[in-house]
């Protein structure tokens, strides 16, 4: 629960270690998986239930809908659970953003946030507080993205890159080139739009790509920020991944980052990457059934199941290169490289739209005291917890 000591917490990833865990590939009780899923990474990350090689550690005793531990560095999927199942993707979908945006504009960079920068936010957005008329570097306006998972820095900068529309454009784009091909993007923010979905395996694809430029590696580990509050005033931010700040749960030793999404819709989603022994370890849990912290919890634990089964535990796929990056010929180097998935709006999530605020029709138009007022409203409630985000 938010506010429990973190020994507390350290008990509670203890006890999902000594859960019982698969010894080999079995299909486990939960919700029934995608119809038709991608096979992209190999053909068994394309079944349903938990794979993992025979004869390696015990897995922890989890609850999300999907999750995938993968090596960063090899590729290497180690273990996997409903791996493409589409799900809705909350903040995380910003990794994918930050790997298509990033790289355009130097972080010095200035931009002047005008009120149509701010226009088309969904209501009921997590906000770091942008205001119109106020100058932010663009290194200020990522750390609004990477550490308060900020829709209005992501509207301003999308706004610099050609517009949200363009830039959706580009990211769908980006997320073909990374055979990400259970993701469907709407919107850059990762908000709760209709048919706005993507998977354990997409997300970790975009984590990877993601962390091989310095500048998003940098913002995912930053723990906090000086934020301009307007005229020469600045206001501290924290970064909302609790397994780096360790605010309400044990920080994880060697966590690096990456994003963590919530949103009343989609529930809690976290990809985390953690260094250890010099090894390089992607996890990404979706969905937990109940628990605000379970989504740490449980990528706390299936990080200490991977670096314990690194090495010993062969894998059950591979995160594939970038179709950009591979050299022509190379369609058959990796297990289902360049399969294509069903398309997303046919295997969206069960859930229904139970948005509080009228979904996607309530639109803010958010600009000087109006984006104030809406910011006070949107402040996190006790414990971290919000009815809305992005």
């Amino acid at each position: 629960m938010p506010g429990s000591s973190s020994s507390h917490h350290v008990s509670r990833r203890a006890a999902l270690a000594l859960g019982l865990g698969a010894a080999a590939s079995v299909a486990l009780p939960g919700p029934r998986a995608a119809a038709a899923v991608s096979a992209v990474g190999g053909e068994r990350l394309g079944r349903s239930g938990v794979q993992v090689a025979s004869g390696a550690p015990r897995l922890p005793k989890l609850a999300a809908q999907a999750w995938l531990v993968a090596d960063h560095d090899s590729g290497d999927v180690l273990a996997s659970y409903d791996a493409h199942r589409a799900l809705p993707p909350a903040s995380t979908l910003k990794m994918l953003f930050a790997d298509t945006v990033l790289p355009k504009f130097g972080r010095a960079s200035v931009h002047k946030v005008t009120a149509a920068d701010l226009a088309g936010i969904p209501y009921g957005s997590s906000l770091v507080g942008v205001q119109a008329g106020t100058s932010y570097t663009v290194e200020q306006l990522w750390q609004g993205v990477f550490l308060r998972s900020g829709n209005d820095a992501v509207h301003v900068l999308a706004g610099m890159n050609g517009g949200v529309d363009e830039t959706v454009r580009q990211m769908q784009a980006r997320a073909k080139d990374l055979q990400a091909n259970d993701t469907h993007v709407v919107s850059p923010d990762g908000f709760d739009h209709k048919g706005q979905v993507s998977s354990a395996y997409d997300l970790t694809l975009f984590a990877r790509a993601g962390l091989k430029n310095e500048d998003f590696r940098g913002y995912c580990a930053t723990k906090t920020a000086d934020f301009p509050a307007g005229g020469r005033k600045t206001f501290q931010i924290q970064n909302t991944d609790r397994l780096l700040t360790g605010q309400g749960v044990a920080a994880y030793q060697g966590l690096i980052g990456v994003k963590n999404g919530y949103t009343s819709h989609a529930g809690n989603t976290f990809t985390g990457a953690a260094t250890r022994g010099g090894r390089t370890l992607l996890v990404t849990v979706m969905h937990p059934r109940s628990g605000y912290e379970a989504v740490y919890e449980e990528t706390a634990a299936l990080l200490d199941w991977g670096f314990t089964a690194a090495g010993k535990a062969d894998p059950v796929g591979t995160l594939v290169t970038p179709l950009s990056e591979r050299p022509k010929g190379a369609a058959a180097a990796e297990p289902g490289a360049g399969a294509a998935g069903a398309p997303a709006a046919a295997t969206a999530t069960s859930h229904t739209d139970d948005w509080a605020f009228g979904g996607s029709a309530a639109v803010a138009m958010l600009a000087g005291g109006g984006l104030l007022a809406l910011r006070r409203r949107e402040r996190e409630r006790p414990g971290g917890r919000r009815r809305r985000r992005g």
